[in-house]
């Protein structure tokens, strides 16, 4: 029974529910090699859900993850252009270390100067975005000028599945791990859900929630290198505004605004339902440009569902204290 009330059998009905409505307009959106495609298409969201989901965990929000993203992708990129021989897995370490370093300037602004995530986040947002047009002047570099190895990675099948769908896979696995299994995760939780207990068990709050900083940017960093390679184009505004539905898809998941709850699995599944939104959209004939606004309205229904949830809970604790009277 907790198991059907639960948040992520909601949410996973609610995609079912989705896919069974659009296959009255279009049945072959629920084919089986369309739904491979939409997933293909959902893995740059997920893998940056994932990274923003530790984020909000701890109390905090990055919103330069987008910025993180293009910033990351066009070093790469002009990487590639500069040396076009350089090894694939060259390109990752170095999209992830970029990533993660972009992330430890959050996190350190945060944890040592104490300045609130929002304000941090917005600052370097901007910054990242202004120093791709300082490195390019505001040129596009285009698949012309890419190699093929650089561009065909992402796209490589493997079992049926592109080889970035299977990245976000498992990093998906490897999240899951980390936050279910390891010290550091249930820190995340911890830190979360209550700073102050979270303080005299010995948790050190600012550098847990630097670390969380480190984890977003590095999978930004990564997906930076992806998000390129299977587009095959750099410039100054790849992935504007998609902060946006990188929040949308933690909070739909089930994370906590206020921190401290939510799980992978809900992350996962708020990414993947965020995805059928986005690609159903032609298939109804609703404008993409409505994208946005269905992201927004859903992080709005997704918190008021989340803070009424909260209160629930908070009144049968109080029951229950009465009645021990």
């Amino acid at each position: 029974m907790s198991l059907l009330k639960s948040r992520e059998a909601i949410l996973l009905g609610a995609i079912l529910v989705l896919l069974a409505l659009i296959a009255t307009r279009f049945q072959g959106f629920i084919a089986p090699r369309n739904l491979q495609s939409v997933f293909n298409d959902t893995t740059p969201l997920m893998i940056l859900a994932l990274g923003q989901m530790v984020v909000i965990l701890t109390r905090c929000i990055d919103l330069s993850v987008a910025a993180n993203l293009a910033l990351t992708g066009m070093v790469c990129a002009m990487l590639n252009v500069a040396m076009p021989g350089l090894p694939i897995g060259v390109i990752l370490v170095v999209a992830m270390a970029l990533g993660a370093f972009l992330g430890a300037i959050n996190g350190i602004l945060v944890w040592k100067l104490n300045i609130p995530p929002i304000v941090v986040t917005l600052g370097t947002m901007t910054i990242f975005r202004g120093i791709i047009f300082l490195l390019t002047n505001g040129k596009w570099i285009n698949s012309h000028e890419m190699s093929a190895r650089f561009t065909g990675f992402a796209r490589h099948d493997i079992l049926g599945l592109p080889v970035l769908g299977w990245i976000g896979i498992l990093v998906a696995v490897v999240m899951f791990v980390v936050m279910a299994r390891t010290t550091l995760g249930r820190s995340f939780y911890a830190v979360g859900g209550n700073p102050h207990a979270a303080v005299y068990t010995g948790i050190d709050v600012g550098k847990t929630q630097f670390l969380a900083f480190v984890i977003s940017g590095m999978l930004a960093g990564l997906t930076g290198y992806l998000w390129i390679a299977r587009y095959a184009v750099a410039y100054v505004d790849i992935a504007g505004g998609f902060e946006l539905d990188v929040v949308a898809a933690c909070v739909i998941g089930g994370i906590s605004i206020a921190g401290g709850a939510g799980t992978v699995i809900g992350t996962v599944l708020g990414a993947l339902f965020l995805g059928v939104v986005k690609n159903a959209l032609p298939v109804v004939d609703i404008s993409p440009f409505w994208q946005l606004a269905i992201s927004g309205a859903a992080i709005i229904i997704a918190v008021a569902f989340n803070a009424r949830s909260g209160r629930s809970k908070g009144r049968v604790i109080l029951k229950s204290a009465e009645h021990a009277k």
